[in-house]
């Protein structure tokens, strides 16, 4: 599976049955995978997610916004679990551009990317166990 540095972003292959030993960047040695969602700017968000190999869920959120800070503990509590998706945190007032050019008109907004493409999307604060619901319907199709 290719993943890329979330700190240098370099793609690394590695092998799907080394997942589990916690792989490391060749470049920079900096962890692959992490427990926590992921914060990138506009030109790291294009080279992470279009060189994923795994699906990469993404959270449009915005400081100002309540349901954003309500649901961000329950988007890290599913990042600290799921080992199958990488997660992604894009700060809209600070990237503009980038929610600009994914159509973000509400947030919180999720978007789920697979090699680069979006393939489903929903708006508004969730659970834990309902956004790992949606995740699952998602990733299904």
């Amino acid at each position: 599976m290719h993943l890329v540095c979330p700190q240098c972003l370099v793609v690394n292959r590695v092998p799907d049955e080394r997942l589990a030993d916690r792989p490391v960047c060749g470049k920079c040695r900096g962890a692959l995978l992490s427990d926590t969602p992921v914060a990138l700017d506009g030109p790291a968000f294009g080279k992470y997610v279009t060189g994923s190999g795994a699906p990469v869920l993404v959270d449009f959120w915005a400081d100002w916004c309540g349901p954003c800070k309500m649901m961000a503990p329950e988007f890290a509590a599913l990042a600290a679990r799921r080992r199958d998706v990488r997660f992604v945190k894009v700060d809209t007032e600070r990237n503009q551009p980038l929610a600009a050019q994914h159509g973000i008109r509400s947030i919180p907004t999720l978007a789920l990317f697979r090699h680069g493409q979006e393939v489903a999307r929903v708006a508004g604060a969730m659970h834990a166990s309902q956004l790992e619901q949606w995740l699952d319907a998602a990733l299904a199709r």
